[in-house]
């Protein structure tokens, strides 16, 4: 006898199925070292460094752990968690650091060359306290063992800038 299962019950086990997309984050499961440089208005770039370890939960999520200088605070640590959502065919994500008391949402697309994933988020405007600004976080794949992350806010005049640039490379 063929068991029936309810329709929602089949198209969830069907959405649990890792699809490509999830596949593809799988490529960050490891140790890394990055480099950041970030830029404020009116202040020089600065520079720090830390590691990175991502893991997979199950199938479908990658998570990641950081530690490094964060300055003015001294020592961060971040976790970010990304995944994708077969329904609207989005990758979805998540955000949060030690030093700040806000949770970015992420919701983005991967290139047709699959190099590029740009996650879309909104949070605290990066130039009027108290408002909101939009932000893209730009991950570019340039090796196996090498990507970057890429930061930017959209200004007052409507054009994106650069806020921050981070290089990930495989420990050995």
């Amino acid at each position: 006898m063929t068991e029936v299962l309810d329709p929602q019950v089949e198209a969830m086990m069907e959405a649990a199925k890792p699809k490509p997309e999830h596949q593809w984050l799988q490529r960050f499961v490891g140790e890394w070292e990055y480099e950041t440089t970030a830029y404020c208005p009116g202040s020089p770039p600065e520079t720090t460094r830390g590691t990175q370890s991502y893991r997979m939960l199950g199938d479908l999520w990658l998570v990641g752990d950081s530690e490094g200088a964060l300055p003015p605070a001294g020592c961060g640590f971040t976790r970010i968690t990304l995944g994708y959502d077969s329904g609207p065919g989005k990758f979805v994500g998540t955000w949060i650091g030690a030093i700040m008391p806000f949770q970015w949402v992420y919701e983005g697309s991967l290139d047709a060359e699959q190099r590029v994933l740009t996650l879309e988020s909104e949070g605290p405007s990066f130039t009027k306290p108290g408002e909101r600004g939009q932000y893209r976080d730009i991950i570019t794949v340039l090796s196996d063992d090498h990507h970057t992350l890429t930061g930017t806010y959209l200004d007052d005049d409507g054009v994106w800038q650069e806020m921050m640039t981070t290089h990930y490379r495989r420990k050995q």
